[in-house]
């Protein structure tokens, strides 16, 4: 069952503002409303003190008081940034068009919010790497694969800079999730007009242009005059490669495949190419 919601997850780093640029695109192409969520971790307490040096049980009283003050108000303002990047988040994918937004401010694990709300919505949008990339473990970049692993709706990955897409390259080895991938494609509004390059990466064997031509005729069925595009090598360096030319604005990807490919999604190479790659990826599940 569809709902047309699309899901925004935003963390006020420099990828948020990308994360909506795209919500905003997507949308737009679909006629979808948007859910932002911004998803602040578990509130750690006070760093524990020692009071041992307090003599008096009231300067003790005072200073527990004073702490527990100074707690709420590190609180309360967390609530307020938050609120202050839902708000931003709103007025950027607004201003892409007559979309209908609604946010929300949530509490906990990111992962645990996603898949709790993920019902929710037809696709999630996520930036590649979070406010505190390489420092912090709780934040967007470092619960990417956590969310594709998790996620069971097709999963956006933007990276820093937005360009709306006008050539697609749709990541294919036959199998399941790939073949579902290319159904998608040819039944999505998201791709209405743009131009679509199925690729394999690896041996070719007749077994293998079968199963593009089958995948390229799926998509003429939908309007779509897709290029097929056969290169020997590892998938991630070929994908890689591919993008880096600079032609495709769109990396389309099955989460899982029959071959090598799927050790790669599920690994952490996964998480690395996603990441290095220079353009937005869309992993189906």
């Amino acid at each position: 069952m569809t709902t047309d919601t699309l899901i925004a997850l935003v963390d006020g780093s420099a990828y948020s503002e990308s994360v909506c640029h795209h919500a905003a695109w997507i949308a737009g192409r679909n006629g979808w409303k948007v859910k932002v969520y911004h998803v602040m971790g578990r509130r750690q307490g006070p760093e524990k003190q020692d009071l041992s040096g307090a003599i008096r049980l009231g300067a003790r009283t005072r200073l527990l008081e004073q702490l527990s003050d100074l707690d709420a108000a590190r609180a309360k303002l967390a609530h307020e940034h938050g609120r202050a990047i839902l708000e931003d988040a709103k007025a950027i994918i607004q201003a892409g068009g007559p979309i209908e937004v609604e946010t929300r401010l949530r509490q906990g694990d990111l992962v645990e919010t996603v898949t709790a709300k993920e019902e929710t919505g037809d696709m999630i949008v996520i930036g590649k790497r979070g406010e505190a990339a390489g420092v912090a473990m709780e934040h967007l970049g470092s619960n990417l694969e956590r969310i594709v692993r998790a996620s069971h709706k097709p999963v956006f990955i933007a990276n820093r800079a937005f360009r709306p897409a006008e050539k697609v390259l749709v990541s294919f080895d036959g199998g399941a999730s790939g073949l579902k991938a290319v159904d998608y494609i040819s039944r999505s509004p998201l791709f209405a007009g743009l131009k679509i390059s199925l690729v394999f990466a690896g041996k070719d064997t007749p077994d293998i242009r079968r199963s593009l031509e089958d995948a390229a005729a799926t998509l003429k069925a939908g309007g779509f005059d897709a290029e097929i595009i056969l290169r020997g090598g590892e998938p991630e360096k070929v994908l890689a490669e591919i993008t880096a030319e600079g032609e495709h604005e769109l990396l389309v990807m099955g989460a899982y495949g029959h071959s090598r490919v799927r050790s790669l999604i599920i690994g952490s190479t996964t998480t690395e190419m996603i990441r290095s790659c220079r353009v937005p990826v869309l992993i189906m599940r």
